[in-house]
């Protein structure tokens, strides 16, 4: 079943009792679907690439941007503006040409994720949304699939395994989805470019494991890691009887974005005289990057709105359009005579146009 190529590349694989010629075979037919292409999922796909999966699918339908190769360490400067799923599909077929690597340009979303997932044994989720992480979930529990999580936010992260054998899932441990905008993302707060690199290297420790049926699967357990304290912990959870999972519901976690009234950055520009632009994000993404406008983190506004009273019209923006949008829900019926809006993508969407 392997060649002579392959006989070499896996020999420290079948080195191992506990591995063996068996144990690399399971590997070869394994097909493995990992839910985005970012911070976690680079270190996920090159760990699995190099171990034998014989196919790896990839979703993701986000470009890469400088800014990712702090911490998505499968692309290079050349890959900067490229589909992230086509520039992983390079690199991986160059580190490892027996394997087949499946790309799907798009975001998961209920009208693909149940037959997606029929064509793989295992998934893997390693998104930045909150509302994937759900999907994902749910779709794996109908599927009957192990979905292997993980979850990263400055310099903690977080692992777990969810459906394993009817185990317990994600909604076990978190039941209630919170709202978009109360959630930060690594654009809004940062994150240790190592990180993902630690919790991704969990998720794909527990792919194999559960392929080749070796050692303890993170089922019913939450490992937290702390880079700081090079310290990490396990938290069991056990799972909840009554929650049903029926069918894929595509979760609008972000309805406080719908509801604000949002601006383009061309509509601001050719009117910027009539508005007031206000900074929301924090003083180190101001530091970073700026549009210009007033800077007014967003805990300080609500905490203190009286003191953009004095605009008859205001334009908020952040990084990606999120807490701005909080600042126009939050405000405009304490200040209905004022206009109030959100700039439309944030910083991130004006950047691009004035490039």
């Amino acid at each position: 079943m392997f060649t002579t190529t392959e006989k070499e590349r896996y020999s420290r694989h079948t080195l191992l009792g506990e591995v063996g010629v068996e144990g690399q075979q399971k590997l070869k037919k394994a097909r493995v679907l990992v839910v985005g292409c970012g911070g976690l999922g680079c270190p996920i796909l090159q760990y699995l690439a190099a171990a034998g999966i014989g196919e790896l699918g990839i979703i993701d339908d986000d470009t890469v941007a400088l800014s990712n190769l702090q911490r998505q360490i499968l692309f290079k400067e050349s890959h900067v503006g490229m589909l992230k799923v086509e520039a992983a599909q390079e690199v991986l077929n160059d580190l490892n040409s027996s394997i087949k690597v499946q790309i799907y340009k798009e975001r998961l979303s209920v009208a693909n994720a149940l037959d997606l997932f029929k064509k793989y044994d295992v998934i893997v989720e390693g998104s930045d949304s909150f509302s994937t992480k759900y999907l994902a979930n749910d779709a794996a529990v109908l599927t009957e699939k192990s979905l292997v999580f993980g979850s990263i936010f400055k310099f903690e992260g977080q692992v777990s395994v969810f459906n394993y054998k009817n185990g317990p899932t994600y909604r076990c441990l978190y039941p209630e989805p919170l709202a978009e905008t109360d959630m930060p993302t690594c654009s809004e707060v940062g994150v240790l470019g190592i990180l993902p690199g630690i919790i991704g290297m969990f998720q794909a420790n527990e792919v194999i494991k559960i392929i080749l049926g070796l050692g303890n699967v993170l089922s019913g357990k939450l490992l937290i890691y702390n880079s700081l304290e090079a310290s990490q912990m396990l938290l069991p959870f056990s799972k909840n009887e009554s929650i049903e999972i029926s069918e894929l519901i595509e979760l609008d976690l972000s309805c406080s974005i719908h509801s604000a009234n949002e601006i383009d950055y061309r509509d601001f520009k050719e009117n910027k005289r009539v508005y007031t632009l206000i900074d929301v994000r924090s003083k180190p993404e101001r530091e970073a990057s700026s549009i210009g406008g007033l800077h007014i983190p967003l805990d300080q506004l609500l905490r203190n709105p009286n003191q953009i009273v004095e605009f008859d019209a205001v334009v908020f923006y952040c990084a990606s359009g999120k807490r701005s949008a909080k600042a126009v829900d939050q405000l405009q019926n304490r200040f209905s005579e004022q206009k109030m809006y959100s700039l439309k993508g944030g910083i991130a969407e004006a950047l691009l146009i004035e490039d």
